[in-house]
């Protein structure tokens, strides 16, 4: 089949389907329409399938079609390893794609991207937050080169290299961690879990540990999108978090605020996700080596 699959037809595939519609990606591209159905129309006779469905505003990727994107993002990733293959280990060019938990990106990130990039300038970190299960799926899907999750979710297609281990703790004001000390966790009534939603596996783990301590179930759980956001409503007494100590540690050297009991100490691994099939160009293998390098 490959003999039949011209590069461009899977650029232009690929073009079309992140922008939704034809008219999108020939701007995109630099091509006039005709020239972008051409090239889906020639691809689908090499695949011998209809990889869009046409809808009134544009089009969407049938089986076929998701089947086809995850071997097109490779298709594409690899022609740029090649590129950046003919350049020099000591000056990598190129993009890096990277998505990692918010607070480790505020807690562990702060101290290694600006040196990385002044040591290699003509790279630059595509850098996004997420939760463990939207990034361990980016990384299955090959949208990015690497995910950085609190947990190894043990999948053979993926490669999980350790970086460090946090402690977790939960964390409330100094007031709230007197009034469960002198009352006990089944006092408080109206206090809220404070964190990033249900889809955070420290928001949903925290939860279960507060359960199991006697806090009581019909306690509210609050949203929010912001390590220091919630940091704020710690200090101000609106409810308990569990997070990495790390997040927290000016707030609990201050005395603002204070470590809760738990039952027991829980740690977790931070670790660099990347797709086991994954061809890495010049700049994310520096990454890589220097992330491994910076925790090590």
């Amino acid at each position: 089949m490959l003999e039949r699959l011209d590069g461009r037809f899977l650029v232009t595939f690929l073009a079309v389907r992140d922008e939704g519609t034809i008219s999108g990606a020939a701007a995109k591209l630099g091509y006039v329409q005709s020239t972008v159905t051409s090239h889906i129309q020639l691809l689908e006779q090499s695949c011998g399938q209809k990889l869009f469905h046409r809808l009134p505003r544009g089009v969407k990727t049938t089986e076929a079609g998701d089947k086809l994107t995850i071997y097109a993002r490779q298709f594409a990733q690899l022609g740029q390893s090649l590129g950046e293959a003919l350049h020099s280990l000591e000056h990598p060019r190129g993009a890096v794609s990277v998505r990692a938990l918010e607070t480790f990106c505020v807690t562990r990130l702060t101290g290694f991207i600006p040196p990385f990039l002044s040591r290699y300038p003509e790279t630059s970190i595509y850098l996004e937050t997420g939760f463990q299960g939207d990034i361990v799926e980016q990384v299955l899907s090959h949208s990015i080169d690497f995910g950085i999750v609190p947990k190894d979710p043990g999948r053979e297609e993926l490669l999980f290299d350790p970086l460090i281990e946090e402690k977790m703790v939960l964390v409330g004001s100094a007031e709230l961690a007197r009034t469960i000390a002198t009352q006990g966790w089944n006092q408080l009534n109206g206090v809220q879990m404070i964190g990033f939603g249900p889809r955070c596996l420290y928001q949903t783990d925290g939860y279960k540990i507060l359960t199991e301590m006697g806090l009581p179930a019909e306690n509210r759980q609050a949203e929010f999108s912001s390590t220091e956001l919630i940091r704020q409503l710690i200090t101000g007494g609106m409810g308990i978090a569990y997070l990495p100590e790390a997040a927290m540690a000016r707030e609990l050297a201050e005395g603002v605020a204070a470590l809760l009991p738990m039952s027991q100490p829980v740690t977790l691994t931070h670790g660099l996700l990347r797709h086991r099939d994954r061809v890495l160009n010049t700049p994310a293998k520096v990454f890589r080596q220097a992330l491994l390098d910076y925790f090590g």
